[in-house]
């Protein structure tokens, strides 16, 4: 068993420069449904393929601190059908189409898509209605999807090699926001869930005045804003307040230094950074330092530690950012006989 090692700084990595990159103009449409759906619609008729994607405003930073998981799980449950959907049946409708779908949660958002050739748009949108609508919460689900995140969580963490680096990171990380636990939450928590919570969730957050709809590809937005209208514009209004946290975290006070044992044949080094917010100003100017430091063969890190000195395996800088305060990451992984100090 080897140990991989913590390091966080006190205080808020900040830059004073920015800078300006160049990227092509994406043009789009945006406006918003009576109840309250914020829509994105971008023309491009270069290839005979549409994405349709639903992003509803619910990460894990909005979960009860008894009942973390629940928007990881809400990424599962909602593939479970719906009143006109027969349970099971929701991937066979795109991929009999010819699409592709997935989805993805983090701390801040949660989100749908399906990929599809540009003449099944409209089972895109159906299929998307429906599961804001009138999603099936039924336990039989719940009880199927409980199991298969508990699966996801052995292969992804717990029998993976340095599996538990971003949840012993996040926990040191911060002292009060919700961003101290990892999206996937608790399994004690999901197993102590009853279905009235998990429908509470549903229709706290899964509702139009959550969500933003965006479709990209090949259509007429014209015809698409019809359609828009007859599969969403019936849907009503959440009527729940919708919570966001409203937490100032309080600084560390000193650097904090932490040793996490696990089962892995390298050490790893990795120090964690407070950083700003996503969209700030200083945000750009990490993605760029990012790229600067591992962003290929020849960034900084990966020439001075893997290349040249032969002192890492691997190494890289992440740049963790959220809706509200964020981290930059560094890690190294040890090459064999090298000791962590050294790195």
């Amino acid at each position: 068993m080897k140990k991989w090692f913590l390091l966080f700084s006190a205080g808020v990595l900040v830059s004073s420069a920015s800078f300006a990159q160049a990227a092509r103009k994406i043009n789009f449409e945006k406006y918003t449904l009576p109840n309250g759906l914020k829509v994105i619609l971008h023309q491009d008729n270069s290839a005979p393929v549409v994405a349709v994607t639903t992003l509803y405003h619910v990460g894990s930073k909005n979960e009860d601190t008894a009942r973390t998981g629940f928007a990881h799980f809400f990424e599962h449950l909602l593939f479970e059908g719906s009143e006109n959907i027969k349970r099971g049946e929701f991937d066979k409708y795109v991929t009999n189409a010819g699409g592709a779908l997935n989805a993805n949660t983090s701390q801040d958002r949660t989100f749908y898509y399906e990929l599809l050739p540009s003449n099944q748009l409209k089972l895109g949108l159906w299929l998307e209605s429906e599961r804001m609508m009138h999603a099936k919460i039924e336990q039989i689900g719940v009880n199927t999807q409980r199991e298969v995140v508990k699966e996801e969580k052995r292969q992804r963490m717990d029998n993976q090699p340095y599996g538990s680096i971003i949840t012993e990171i996040l926990k040191r990380a911060y002292k009060a926001h919700p961003y101290r636990w990892a999206p996937i939450g608790s399994m004690e928590h999901l197993n102590a869930a009853k279905l009235e919570e998990f429908i509470d969730f549903y229709k706290t957050f899964y509702v139009p005045n959550n969500a933003v709809l965006s479709i990209a590809g090949d259509f007429n937005i014209a015809d698409t804003k019809k359609l828009i209208e007859e599969y969403f514009a019936p849907i009503p209004k959440g009527t729940k307040p919708i919570p966001r946290p409203n937490i100032t975290e309080p600084p560390l006070g000193g650097e904090i230094r932490a040793v996490v044992e696990d089962n892995i044949q390298l050490p790893a080094v990795i120090q964690a950074y407070r950083a700003p917010k996503q969209g700030s100003d200083e945000y750009y100017a990490f993605r760029m330092l990012s790229t600067i430091l591992s962003g290929g063969a020849s960034s900084r890190m990966t020439k001075t530690l893997v290349d040249q000195k032969q002192i890492a395996l691997q190494s890289a800088a992440v740049p963790f950012f959220n809706e509200d305060a964020g981290l930059f990451i560094n890690f190294a992984i040890a090459n064999m006989g090298v000791k962590p100090h050294d790195l």
